[in-house]
């Protein structure tokens, strides 16, 4: 069995991975970047090391920090988690070059199956029907719009080394082609660290069904469940449920079965889930993720395998432990996922709201399981992906467990962010959603978020006012973290102890200059990646004049009165906060 673990990732996933290596007898090693240095996974790790810079590219994707890391800790294997790293087959190559266990799958199989155009390819060899598309990648605008005008519009624009919807445009006509592309290669670039997009039809009303497998490394894969992960907008999911609910006789199987030949096609073992999309009886490949998925623990709570510690156990060497049979005999009941996410879902524009978390409270209650990357007095920050934490629900039907996840959602506490949870709540009392009538174009399409605005928690601020009198504050030596305790008077603070974190008015989506007033401000911290818009162009109400970046996510802010640009305050590259004012109109 392995000794030490170096998790090359953060939040959430790191967490979970901590626990599980925990449960083992395995020591975790942790990495931060400069604003992680006092999160969660890092105060819960053995070992913690500093890669230095704010951005993920800085931090998270800087290979030689993490490698360095590696060395210094001595850690005899890597789990990559999900994003970041976790498809990247040269940094995979890299860990298994230092002699040290990857937690992954073969980098030949992440070559080609995290790829999502060879990834076609491969399932085509396994058997699979795929989506009309592109088996190279785009070489530019005219190509995709010779695709479009064969194939007909919308099409979709998708990053070939991503996932989670990021690098992901649909686009309506021809006209929209060129932005559409750069969008969705600007967005890979920045989360995955590749720009290559390729181009396939876009179907009008599919579902997401994906199959969680497992393979080993003596030639053993079974599909562990489906998953239904239609609840999206932007792309991104925002409940799955295991397994698939509404689907014909046979189906599930045939997608079990057609996952498991894909990854046979191509050597895969450890962890990964196989995507396809279902509309009218019939399901279409999409694309493999050759890692461990977001909504991995609504497969878990359905089948009582710890899907982490299977990771784990064949990185090692060792043989699954249980044949396709097994597996399909333990699952029983249904499971729902919730993803809260630090995002302002008010009139359906889900807009990011980064900032501190004040007061953070998880719901509890037989069947429901609560992870998280964050406490309270944690910061979500605008460079990092804004997941705050996962509410994983279990029941014997389908019925009681979405009772039960509403029941859940309305204990949550999640203070001085807001989040999605509102939205959540409105789709799982939808009778569409009931009913198995939704796609993954429901949610953006009919769901009515006219009138929604974020729930509200009264919090008790002087709770936490009474001084303590044992302090804890971090030091760091030679790059590599301590935390210490410090016996003081009660008068007497600790300047480098984390300080308690302030509330703060959750990031709107609302004009900081006012609805028509010319000054046109940005509703949440953010980068600038481009300006639309140049001195003395007339613009209309409603008109883009900037993209900004915040968690990993393009948003357009648009000008809220028609006028002529008087002065723009900002060039890409630029960091904002909310409300700062970025144009101004005359």
């Amino acid at each position: 069995m392995l000794k030490k673990i170096l998790i090359a990732n953060r939040g959430e996933i790191a967490v979970r991975v901590i626990r599980a290596a925990r449960e083992l007898g395995i020591q975790t090693v942790a990495i931060y970047s400069e604003l992680d240095r006092n999160a969660h996974h890092v105060r819960m790790a053995d070992e913690a090391y500093a890669l230095g810079g704010q951005t993920a590219a800085e931090s998270y994707l800087n290979t030689e920090a993490i490698l360095g890391a590696i060395r210094q800790s001595g850690a005899d294997a890597v789990h990559p988690g999900y994003g970041f790293f976790s498809e990247n087959a040269d940094f995979a190559r890299a860990i298994i070059e230092l002699g040290v266990t990857w937690i992954g799958p073969p980098p030949e199989a992440i070559d080609e199956m995290g790829d999502k155009v060879s990834s076609r390819l491969a399932a085509q060899r396994g058997g699979a029907p795929i989506v009309p598309g592109t088996t190279e990648f785009a070489q530019g605008p005219d190509e995709i719009r010779d695709f479009g005008n064969e194939h007909g519009w919308p099409i979709c624009i998708k990053a070939a080394f991503g996932g989670g919807g990021r690098g992901m445009k649909v686009v309506e006509s021809a006209d929209d082609v060129a932005e559409a592309m750069a969008s969705a290669q600007r967005e890979a670039k920045s989360f995955f660290g590749r720009d290559e997009v390729y181009v396939e039809r876009y179907l009008t009303w599919p579902r997401h069904v994906e199959v969680q497998i497992v393979g080993d490394q003596h030639g053993n894969v079974v599909w562990v469940s489906t998953r239904d992960c239609s609840a999206q907008r932007r792309h991104q999911k925002l409940i799955e449920e295991a397994p698939a609910p509404g689907l014909p006789d046979g189906v599930e199987d045939a997608m079990g079965e057609a996952a498991v030949k894909a990854a046979e096609a191509v050597g895969y073992h450890n962890a990964g889930t196989v995507e396809f999309i279902y509309q009218d009886g019939e399901f279409f490949f999409l694309e493999m993720n050759t890692r461990l998925q977001v909504e991995h623990p609504v497969t878990e709570v359905i089948t009582g395998i710890d899907l982490v510690e299977w990771q784990i156990r064949v990185a090692a060497g060792e043989q699954l432990p249980m044949t396709q049979d097994e597996v399909a005999a333990r699952r029983y009941g249904h499971g729902i996922e919730v993803r809260i996410n630090a995002e302002d879902p008010a009139g359906g524009k889900f807009l990011p709201a980064p900032g501190p978390i004040t007061k953070l409270i998880a719901p509890d209650g037989f069947g429901v399981r609560f992870d998280s990357g964050y406490e309270a007095g944690d910061e979500i920050s605008q460079y990092y992906d804004n997941l705050v934490g996962k509410v994983i629900v279990w029941a014997r039907d389908r019925d009681i467990c979405i009772a039960r996840t509403i029941r859940a959602l309305e204990d949550i506490v999640v203070e001085g962010v807001a989040t999605t949870v509102p939205a959540d709540l409105a789709i799982l009392r939808h009778p569409d959603f009931a009913a198995v009538e939704h796609s993954t174009k429901w949610v953006e399409q009919t769901l009515d978020l006219s009138g929604l605005a974020p729930i509200a928690h009264a919090g008790d601020e002087d709770a936490d006012d009474e001084p303590l009198v044992e302090r804890s504050t971090m030091v760091e030596v030679n790059g590599k973290r301590f935390s210490v305790k410090l016996w003081v008077p009660e008068t007497v603070g600790v300047a480098a102890a984390p300080a308690k974190a302030k509330k703060k008015r959750a990031a709107g989506a609302g004009s900081g200059g006012g609805a028509g007033s010319g000054e046109v401000t940005v509703p949440m911290q953010g980068t600038i990646v481009k300006v639309l818009v140049e001195v003395g162009q007339a613009v209309e109400a409603g008109e883009g004049v900037v993209v900004l970046e915040a968690m990993k996510m393009e948003n357009q802010i648009n000008a809220d009165t028609a006028g002529t640009i008087a002065e723009i305050k900002v060039a890409p590259g630029d960091t904002v906060g909310g409300g700062d004012v970025v144009v101004v109109i005359g």
